[in-house]
C-alpha cells in the first residue's frame, strides 16, 4: 500500500535521505507544498532501489497509478533514470532536470519518481485522469438529417472526431499553450497543400502573442485574435459540428480548437456563412436554397419591424393606406404612449422574457418563455398600454432572430434593432437609411484574417454566388471559393476530392 505524507517531508528524514541534483532541488520545492492539500509525497528509502514518488492525487489516475506505475518501481529491475524511462509501459515518459518544468507536468496529472541512487535526473510519467463527457447530439446546431455528433470539452476527443472524417495525412495539427495561469492547449488545423498558408501564418502568430492570465473557452482565443475586437460582429465562426469542420478544412479554411471548449472556430469567415446551416448539404438544393433565403429576409426584416414602425407612425402617417391606417388608429386609440416608447418597453419585456429562460433550468424556461409571452402580450394589449399590432411585429421580429443557424450572428442581430430604433424615432425613415448606412459601412470595412467580411458582395465574385445566397448542385462547385485564395482551387482531384455532402 502507498504511504503518503501530504505536504512535504519532515527535515529528519531529509538529512538522513540526502540527495544530489534534481532530487535535492525537488526537496526544496516539496517543503513549499506543505499546505497543498492533495499534494502527494511519498519516500521508500528501504527499497532496494530507493526512490521517492510526488503527485497531485487529484490529477492522477489511480488505477494507472497503482497498476502500471508501483508494480514496476517494485520490482526494481533497473539502475537509474534512462532504464526506468524505459521499464515504464506508458506513452510520452520523460526526463527533467529543471524543477520548474515538473511542477507543471505534475499539474497535468503527471507522475514524478526521482531514483535515490545512480540518478541525476527525475522521471516523469504521464498518468491524468481523464474527466469529461462523452460524445452527444448536437444542442445548438441540431439537425433532422445527417450525423448526430457533437464536439465535448476533450480537445484529444474532438480531434479524433476530425480524423475520422478526414484520414489524409496532410490534415496538419499545431499545438499552442496559452495563458499564464490556465496553460491551456489550443491546436490549429488545416489541411497542407490546400489551406492558404498566409491565413494559417496569421492564426498561428496572433495566437501566439496572446497575453493573458486565463483561457477558459474558445470564445476567448475569438475575441483576442479577431480583426476588429471592437466590433459587434462576429469574425470567426464557430461551431459544435464535426461535419462542418471537416467540410470547411476540406474547403480550406482554418480551423480553432481549445482543450475545455466544445466549440470550434472557423476562419476566415464571412457573412453569408453565418446563414449557413449544415443541413444545407444534407438535402435537395432547391430545398436548401429555400430555406437560406428565409433565413436571410427574415433576419433582414428583424431589423426593420419595430423600427419602420415608430418611423411610419411618428413621422409618415401619409403613406399608409386609408384602411390600414383606420386599423392602426383603433388598436392605439387607447395607447398613452407615443410608438416609440411602446415599442422598447415591449422590446426589452421580450428580451426579459428571453434571458430569463436560457438562465433557468430547461423546463423550467421552456414554461417561462411560452406562459410569460402569453401573460404578458395579452395583459398588456388587454391594458390598453401597447397595440395588438405592433405585438405582432415585435413578435415576428424575436422569432425572425432565431432562423440563424449560428447563435452569436442570431445576438448580433438582437442587439442592432435597438440602435435602429433610436434612430427611426430621432429622424423617421431618414433615420432607418442612416442606420443602415453606418452599417454597411462597417460591414464593408470589416475583415476575417485579413480578408473580406462581404464577399463574394464585395469584392464582387460571381463564382462564389454558388454557395452563397443559394446552394447550387455539387455538380457546379467543382472549385473552392476564391474568397479563401487556397493552394488547390479543385475540388474533384484525387485526395483534394470534397468530403461527402459538408461542402461548405
Amino acid at each position: 500500500m502507498l504511504a503518503t505524507h501530504r505536504g512535504g517531508m519532515d527535515v529528519g528524514d531529509r538529512r538522513r535521505h540526502r540527495k544530489k541534483g534534481m532530487a535535492a532541488a525537488w526537496n526544496k520545492q516539496v517543503e513549499s507544498e506543505r499546505n497543498t492539500e492533495d499534494f502527494v509525497y511519498s519516500s521508500y528509502p528501504d527499497m532496494l532501489r530507493p526512490y521517492s514518488i510526488s503527485y497531485y492525487r487529484t490529477l492522477v489516475n489511480h488505477k494507472t497509478l497503482h497498476e502500471v506505475i508501483l508494480p514496476i518501481l517494485e520490482k526494481a529491475k533497473f539502475y537509474n533514470d534512462e532504464t526506468l524511462r524505459k521499464a515504464m509501459p506508458v506513452e510520452e515518459v520523460e526526463l527533467t532536470h529543471d524543477v520548474k518544468k515538473a511542477r507543471e507536468k505534475l499539474l497535468q496529472g503527471y507522475v514524478l519518481v526521482l531514483l535515490e541512487k545512480g540518478s541525476q535526473a527525475g522521471v516523469l510519467i504521464p498518468a491524468p485522469i481523464k474527466i469529461g463527457r462523452s460524445v452527444t447530439t448536437p444542442e445548438v446546431e441540431f439537425t433532422v438529417l445527417g450525423p448526430k455528433e457533437a464536439f465535448v470539452e476533450s480537445l484529444d476527443t474532438n480531434l479524433g472526431l476530425v480524423r475520422h472524417r478526414l484520414p489524409i495525412t496532410d490534415l496538419q495539427v499545431h499545438h499552442f499553450e496559452v495563458g499564464a495561469n490556465s496553460k491551456t492547449n489550443v491546436a490549429v488545423l488545416y489541411i497542407e497543400g490546400i489551406a492558404n498558408q498566409k491565413n494559417v501564418n496569421i492564426v498561428e502568430e496572433r495566437i501566439a502573442t496572446m497575453h493573458y492570465d486565463e483561457v477558459m473557452d474558445s470564445s476567448f482565443v475569438a475575441q483576442m485574435i479577431a480583426d476588429k475586437p471592437n466590433s459587434i460582429f462576429p469574425q470567426l465562426l464557430d461551431t459544435e459540428r464535426p461535419d462542418r469542420v471537416a467540410g470547411v478544412l476540406v474547403e480550406g479554411k482554418v480551423v480553432i480548437m481549445v482543450d475545455g471548449s466544445p466549440q470550434a472556430l472557423i476562419g476566415p469567415a464571412t457573412l453569408m456563412e453565418y446563414f449557413t446551416a449544415v443541413d444545407d448539404y444534407y438535402m435537395p438544393w432547391q430545398i436548401a436554397s429555400f430555406f437560406r433565403v428565409i433565413r436571410l429576409v427574415s433576419t433582414f426584416l428583424s431589423f426593420l419591424g419595430s423600427p419602420l414602425y415608430v418611423a411610419v407612425l411618428t413621422y409618415h402617417y401619409e403613406l399608409l393606406p386609408t384602411d390600414l391606417m383606420g386599423v392602426l388608429i383603433t388598436s392605439r386609440e387607447t395607447v398613452p404612449f407615443p410608438p416609440f416608447l411602446e415599442a422598447v418597453v415591449l422590446e426589452w419585456s421580450i428580451e426579459l422574457i428571453r434571458e430569463a429562460g436560457a438562465r433557468l433550468p430547461t423546463k423550467i424556461g421552456l414554461t417561462i418563455g411560452i406562459v410569460g409571452g402569453i401573460v404578458i402580450g395579452t395583459a398588456s394589449v388587454e391594458a390598453g398600454l401597447t397595440s395588438n399590432i405592433l405585438l405582432i411585429v415585435v413578435a415576428a421580429s424575436a422569432l425572425s432572430t432565431f432562423t440563424t443557424p449560428i447563435y452569436q450572428m442570431g445576438n448580433t442581430a438582437r442587439f442592432i434593432r435597438f440602435p435602429i430604433l433610436l434612430m427611426a424615432q430621432l429622424w423617421g425613415l431618414l433615420g432607418v437609411a442612416l442606420a443602415f448606412f453606418f452599417l454597411i459601412t462597417h460591414l464593408l470595412r470589416l475583415t476575417s484574417l485579413d480578408n473580406p467580411y462581404l464577399e463574394p458582395l464585395y469584392p464582387l465574385r460571381i463564382t462564389d454566388f454558388k454557395d452563397s445566397f443559394l446552394r447550387l448542385p455539387f455538380m457546379f462547385q467543382g472549385k473552392r471559393p476564391i474568397q479563401v485564395e487556397s493552394e488547390n482551387r479543385r475540388r474533384n482531384s484525387g485526395e483534394d476530392a470534397s468530403h461527402g455532402g459538408s461542402n461548405e
